[in-house]
């Protein structure tokens, strides 16, 4: 890698240093691998990712949330739920929260939807 490049790789610690490193990525992004821009860009995209892992995390949503948006996602209807969880009354007790979701209902969620199972077993109040 070209001395001149090495100025870039160092923690980011700052805003500023975030934004020098999102310039110099945008400035190389089309750089091909292997590349000294290549590998610069792999490299500071890493320090940005956990740059960004720590100042922005992002919170998981709650379970009926996620159930809400892979419904979405999916095109599927309460009705459809229904048929995963077991009866409409399910559905209206765990969307306005009065229930919790149960362990088998969270097997068939996961497996019928696809959603993570983690995304499912987390708190939220009845």
């Amino acid at each position: 890698m070209k001395a001149s490049y090495l100025k870039y790789l160092k923690p980011i610690q700052t805003r500023r240093d975030y934004k020098r490193a999102l310039a110099v990525i945008e400035k190389y992004f089309d750089a091909k691998p292997n590349t000294a821009e290549g590998n610069l860009v792999e490299i500071l995209a890493v320090l940005i990712e956990k740059y960004e892992d720590q100042k922005f995390p992002i919170e998981v949503p709650d379970p009926v949330e996620a159930i809400k948006f892979r419904m979405e996602q999916l095109g599927l209807t309460t009705r459809d739920l229904a048929l995963i969880i077991g009866g409409r009354n399910r559905v209206s007790e765990i969307f306005n929260k009065r229930r919790q979701l149960s362990i088998q209902m969270i097997r068939n969620i996961h497996k019928k939807m696809g959603i993570p199972a983690e995304s499912l077993i987390g708190a939220y109040s009845v």
